[in-house]
């Protein structure tokens, strides 16, 4: 078994048991109702399980590469990840003072900035619209589908 198969197999086998465990611990909250605090917990625990077995899947069905292919695989970019954990944490600086909304709709046309391709044209409209969108979309579906309080911040007339 070739070194990448090897890793692949154990991100997914790491995946699946961190989505595994996450479970369990989710299976622990107490229930109100089928929507309550601890529906999305068990969403993402079901979701990270799946993708991990998912991940387990395509390992195990990945063929060997040649040694030349894996001498010529693309090298991560370091830039792109400080410059993402920067965001989340400027995100998370300026979330409680400006709120949900407006925080999320910055931070998501920043991180759309972040990970375009240098060789593709920016959308600055396009990733105004769908950050926008998101943002309504995710605060809407939290205070009124959920019933759960997201920060306001500057919007707080609104309620």
């Amino acid at each position: 078994m070739d070194r990448a198969k090897k890793r692949e197999l154990v991100i997914g086998a790491a995946m699946l048991a961190i989505g595994l465990l996450y479970l369990i611990l989710t299976a622990k909250l107490p229930r109100k109702a089928f929507i309550d605090a601890a529906f999305v917990p068990y969403l993402l625990a079901a979701g990270m399980c799946l993708l991990g077995a998912l991940q387990l899947i395509a390992a195990w069905r990945q063929i060997p590469k040649d040694h030349d292919a894996e001498a010529t695989e693309a090298r991560p970019d370091y830039l792109t990840v400080g410059k993402t954990l920067g965001l989340i944490v400027g995100y998370i600086a300026v979330l409680q003072g400006l709120g949900f909304p407006i925080a999320t709709v910055g931070y998501l046309y920043l991180q759309f900035l972040v990970l375009t391709p240098h060789d593709h044209r920016v959308s600055h409209p396009r990733y105004l619209l769908i950050a926008l969108c998101a943002s309504v979309f995710i605060y809407v579906m939290f205070r009124h589908g959920f019933d759960l309080l997201l920060p306001p911040g500057l919007l707080d007339f609104i309620e």
